[in-house]
């Protein structure tokens, strides 16, 4: 792929947090950059705000004509996901008549395969992880580029440009086995949980399919591993390509990195970093509970790995503000708040709801989640109601199908049965706002992966006037 000679740049499915970060890459190298969704988005207007066109049916007049004609078909790149439906009409269109197109992934590892990556894998964590890496190396004298798979509260954006260092920081996203284009040189994994089983089938597999991202760690690399995973069957290929394995945890003092002398304190997490040549001190860290804690470790152990001075590592964790639906305030008061997260495998809501209980001891906790796929909530649907157990009060939805079809015998009544607080309800998002208004909110938790977030603003703002009205 040869950037200089790209004249424009189409993306299938253009809405992904992964795709439009790409699409602002390109536009901002000055492309003509245009693509087509399903749905509307914020995001997508952000785009089109930015100078994307964009379109949402799958229709061949809704192509540009000077890309659906264009007789030099080596000025076009078309960029797909791989949650486009195989009966795209675009899709084919532009596999049947001799044009460049390559997923997501496959655009990102030539991206970086000349800079230093740093990839962020994991099952859960790394957006997080990946946006406070970024976050650090940006505000400090080393500087990233960086694709985000979620939007930083303090750039406004999920996609980060440096004109001076050769450090890039990417998600590194194991759906479809895309970690497999990534050859990086600093890799971080913060779990390796079953997830995406219509892809890997089994738990084993996903594990093989980690592996595999762990070997491509260039020669001399650094993989940063949580504790407590197991990486013995392939130690030997890490120990011949001399990589270093540094491993992190939220306390666990037998890491190379953890929180020591955690501290708690209004909206915040203080605490020092223990690292392999010393104490990081008073660190402060805006978003509160052990998961964050964790993810903040991971960060500052990239950033170590980068030779960051330790006083713009905690000048870096003190400046940064989260990552939206990533425990993400919406309202925040002494008596009520109501908080979002992105949370859509069993483990991402246990560490979300414990995060919350740790910060909130005597607060009631009402929970309204949305399973995102039939499948993952056909696999996980006991888990799932063991981690939602932990809130008081559930609100559950409906799934959100996102690239499935419905799969007989499985809707969210699967998971309604296996969980035991006292109160919970089916509902219809129809219903949501309704039913908030009749009950007794303390902690407000909306979950899930689908297009709940479109309702942020509306219960935000309910949950708000209910304040001011004195209405609980």
């Amino acid at each position: 792929m040869n950037v200089k000679e790209l004249k424009y740049v189409y993306f299938v499915g253009i809405g992904g947090i992964g795709m439009s970060a790409l699409a602002r890459y390109f536009n901002f190298y000055g492309k003509s950059v245009a693509g087509y969704d399903r749905t509307a988005s914020p995001l997508t207007q952000t785009l089109i705000d930015e100078g994307i066109s964009i379109h949402y049916t799958d229709s061949l007049t809704e192509i540009p004509v000077e890309v659906r004609n264009i007789e030099n078909k080596h000025q076009v790149l078309v960029v797909y996901t791989p949650a486009i439906p195989k009966d795209s009409e675009e899709l084919n269109f532009f596999f049947n008549n001799g044009f460049t197109v390559l997923k997501r992934s496959q655009v990102l590892g030539l991206i970086i395969k000349d800079k230093r990556g740093i990839a962020i894998a994991g099952t859960h964590g790394k957006t997080s992880v990946t946006t406070t890496t970024s976050h650090l190396l940006k505000q400090s004298s080393i500087d990233c580029s960086a694709f985000l798979g979620g939007i930083s509260k303090n750039y406004q954006t999920n996609f980060l440009f440096s004109k001076d260092s050769d450090y890039v920081v990417v998600e590194a996203d194991e759906y479809d086995r895309s970690f497999h284009q990534l050859f990086p040189e600093i890799a971080v994994v913060t779990a390796m949980d079953a997830d995406h089983l219509d892809i890997y089938g089994t738990h084993e597999a996903v594990i093989e399919s980690f592996y595999q991202f762990m070997k491509q760690i260039t020669i001399g690399g650094v993989l940063i591993l949580k504790q407590g995973l197991n990486i013995e069957p392939i130690q030997a290929i890490l120990d011949n390509h001399a990589v270093k394995v540094f491993r992190y945890s939220m306390n666990n003092q037998e890491s190379d990195f953890c929180a020591v002398n955690i501290r708690k304190t209004e909206g915040k997490s203080l605490f020092d970093i223990k690292t392999p040549t010393g104490i990081i001190p008073n660190v402060s860290f805006n978003l509160p509970g052990p998961v964050n804690i964790e993810n903040s470790v991971a960060a500052a152990a990239v950033a170590y790995s980068c030779d960051m001075e330790p006083k713009q590592i905690t000048d870096g964790l003190a400046s940064f503000f989260g990552v939206k639906r990533r425990f993400d305030y919406h309202v925040k008061t002494d008596e009520v708040a109501y908080i979002d997260d992105y949370a859509h495998h069993p483990e991402e809501i246990k560490a979300c709801l414990t995060a919350i209980r740790d910060f909130y001891p005597n607060k009631k906790i009402t929970a309204i989640f949305q399973p995102h796929l039939f499948s993952r909530t056909q696999d996980f649907a006991v888990e799932f109601g063991q981690s939602l157990s932990l809130c008081d009060e559930l609100l559950l939805l409906d799934i959100y199908p996102a690239r499935e079809k419905p799969i007989e015998g499985v809707t969210s009544k699967i998971i309604f049965e296996n969980v035991t607080c006292k109160e919970k309800s089916l509902i219809t998002k129809g219903e949501i706002l309704e039913t908030l208004s009749h009950k007794n909110i303390e902690i407000l938790l909306t979950i899930g992966a689908g297009d709940i977030d479109t309702y942020c603003n509306s219960i935000a703002e309910l949950v708000t006037k209910r304040i001011n009205t004195n209405t609980f």
